[in-house]
């Protein structure tokens, strides 16, 4: 999909992907290019960091504008740059894939009705445990015609530390209104006695 229309983002298509490893060097190489201590602001913890960021759907100057900490305000800075020196190398790490493909269908709406005529039914597992970004990549491709069927557990949400958002699953029906509801309430796997203790601690 990037391939294919992310020069309309100002990118070539030829880009490299940067796996995670090359993200901590570049992180690293911003820090020291910025005069700042690795010890202090480690490079994995910034990197895991600008990848909430941007699991959240967040753009650099959002960041800046949003950063209300001194530490926070560093890591904006540093997003800006990592960004900036990505796009620079014509790179992407592997957060751009599904930001910057989601960023195409909410942006060009040719992209978008392509995406959509072409993606004609969506089927979406683990429901709770999408974040924003993936979110609004199905917001934007069955947004439209509407064949989505997601699958999912409110109750099974715990990937929050990940950038999971159980408002998606929440708000599902609001999202597309009409959507048929099945609840599979029956289980094969436990006993009465862990469903019961389960469904109490829920």
């Amino acid at each position: 999909f990037l391939r294919a229309h992310i020069a309309r983002l100002g990118y070539l298509p030829t880009f490299a992907i940067m796996d995670a490893a090359d993200s901590q060097a570049l992180v690293r190489e911003i820090l020291t290019e910025k005069g700042l201590d690795i010890t202090h602001y480690r490079p994995s913890a910034l990197q895991g960091r600008i990848s909430r960021i941007k699991n959240d759907f967040v753009t650099p100057e959002e960041a800046k504008n949003q950063a209300a900490s001194f530490y926070e305000k560093v890591v904006a800075d540093l997003y800006a740059a990592y960004q900036a020196k990505l796009k620079s190398n014509n790179s992407l790490d592997f957060d751009d894939l599904l930001l910057l493909s989601a960023t195409l269908l909410e942006q060009d709406a040719e992209v978008r009705e392509a995406a959509q005529q072409r993606y004609r039914y969506l089927l979406i597992d683990e429901y709770q445990d999408t974040n924003q970004v993936q979110y609004r990549l199905a917001l934007a491709i069955a947004g439209e015609h509407r064949n989505i069927c997601a699958t999912g557990d409110p109750d099974q949400s715990i990937y929050r530390w990940r950038g999971a958002d159980i408002n998606n699953i929440l708000n599902f029906e609001r999202d597309f209104p009409g959507a048929a509801t099945v609840k599979l309430e029956e289980n094969f796997r436990s006993t009465k006695v862990i469903l019961q203790a389960a469904s109490s601690l829920i």
